[in-house]
């Protein structure tokens, strides 16, 4: 696969995941998170998402609930795609 075309598809994925996360009902996800980064493996098996928060103090936390919120995150991406 290109590299352009893997580009592509890293830039999808962590644009239907920044619109995702707002509608995550975990109270552990609160405050601008962002999603900063996606590197997808060449199979497309698996990617590994990068996330950012403007409070920095609560991030141990906020990571937690988007861990508990995958499965839900996971299902709504692959119906985006």
């Amino acid at each position: 696969m290109s590299a352009t075309r893997m580009g592509r598809i890293n830039e999808e994925i962590q644009r239907c995941l920044s619109d995702l996360i707002r509608t995550v009902k975990d109270p552990r996800v609160h405050g601008l998170i962002s999603i900063t980064a996606v590197d997808t493996t060449a199979d497309l098996k698996y990617a590994k998402v990068y996330v950012s928060s403007l409070d920095q103090s609560d991030m141990k936390e906020v990571i937690k609930g988007l861990r508990s919120a995958a499965g839900y995150l996971r299902r709504e991406l692959g119906r985006a795609l």
